[in-house]
């Protein structure tokens, strides 16, 4: 049980959770100022500026340098992880959210002519624009460079 309490009091995991709740938070600020209106949504979404996913990834990636050394196999491995979440989000996350909203039209064209009855919509906010990515790891470089040095 100790171990298992000791997993939330890392100095690694809390980089990374307070990185992804800060883009979080940040969303539904950005949110409210542009739309006037709370979207809980945003709250645990997918999607939109900036990134939470590289962040979060980023976060982690700093706080290790920092704590393990540039050099350790464990910072090239979070390196790595981080490149892959955020070619992720910015590339096949955005091309599902995408496809997602040209089949959102189709099934509205198709529902209002009879062919289709009432379904779901698909979500198209899940992916990134390279902009929010950059954004997202800025904010983790920031926060995991605050947990790597105090």
């Amino acid at each position: 049980m100790r171990h298992f309490l000791g997993i939330f009091m890392s100095r690694y995991i809390m980089a990374a959770a307070s990185a992804w709740a800060a883009a979080q938070l940040i969303k539904v600020i950005l949110t409210l100022i542009m739309t006037k209106q709370f979207d809980r949504s945003r709250v645990f979404g997918s999607g939109g500026m900036p990134s939470s996913h590289s962040s979060m990834s980023c976060a982690l990636l700093t706080t290790i340098g920092l704590r393990v050394g540039f050099d350790s196999a464990v910072f090239a491995l979070a390196f790595c992880f981080a490149c892959v979440v955020m070619y992720d989000a910015a590339g096949v996350r955005r091309s599902t959210g995408k496809n997602a909203a040209t089949l959102n039209q189709l099934m509205d064209m198709l529902s209002g002519e009879g062919y289709v009855s009432d379904e779901e919509r698909l979500k198209e906010l899940v992916g990134h624009t390279p902009l929010q990515v950059v954004m997202g790891a800025l904010l983790g470089i920031l926060i995991g460079w605050l947990f790597g040095t105090y």
